[in-house]
């Protein structure tokens, strides 16, 4: 019998948790329905923007780029980082030091069993990556790990 109390509070616990973060998700100021963002995005976008998916290391043609310029979201166009705050962390994703402060939003995820610390565009809600504590010691300790193909690259103007 306490076998089967504990784990109705744990179903219980895990179901709040999952409605809370869609409550958030829910929240931004720009909202569309599921069939217009399919619509509007590619399928590895849709993936990652809107179901929090992850796309494989090393495959973002953005991971290796260093040229001047901004990184918005792809699914609305907001700027979300500055290509001089970003480094090469050697995991194979787009990593920076710092975002654009107001652009972006947080919330934590526990989909790997603990709590990571989860990012989204502040504007349209749409996952990007997560953000830890193992980035450049010299400037903010940050390493935001970002999906490359959550971000579109718009090149400063020479």
């Amino acid at each position: 019998m306490k076998n089967m109390l504990l784990l109705a509070a744990v179903l219980m616990l895990f179901n709040c948790n999952g409605n809370a973060q869609k409550k958030e998700k829910e929240d931004f100021p720009v909202s569309k329905t599921e069939a217009e963002w399919k619509k509007e995005l590619t399928e590895q976008e849709f993936y990652v923007l809107r179901e929090a998916g992850t796309e494989r290391p090393f495959t973002s043609p953005l991971d290796k780029n260093y040229e001047a310029g901004t990184y918005t979201c792809a699914a609305c166009g907001t700027p979300l980082f500055k290509s001089e705050h970003k480094f090469d962390s050697g995991t194979g994703w787009p990593s920076f030091d710092r975002e654009i402060e107001g652009n972006v939003a947080f919330s934590t995820d526990y989909n790997l069993g603990y709590a990571r610390t989860e990012e989204h565009c502040a504007t349209c809600g749409g996952h990007l990556g997560h953000v830890f504590n193992d980035g450049p010691k010299q400037t903010t300790g940050k390493r935001h790990c970002i999906n490359g193909v959550a971000l579109d690259f718009v090149p400063k103007e020479k």
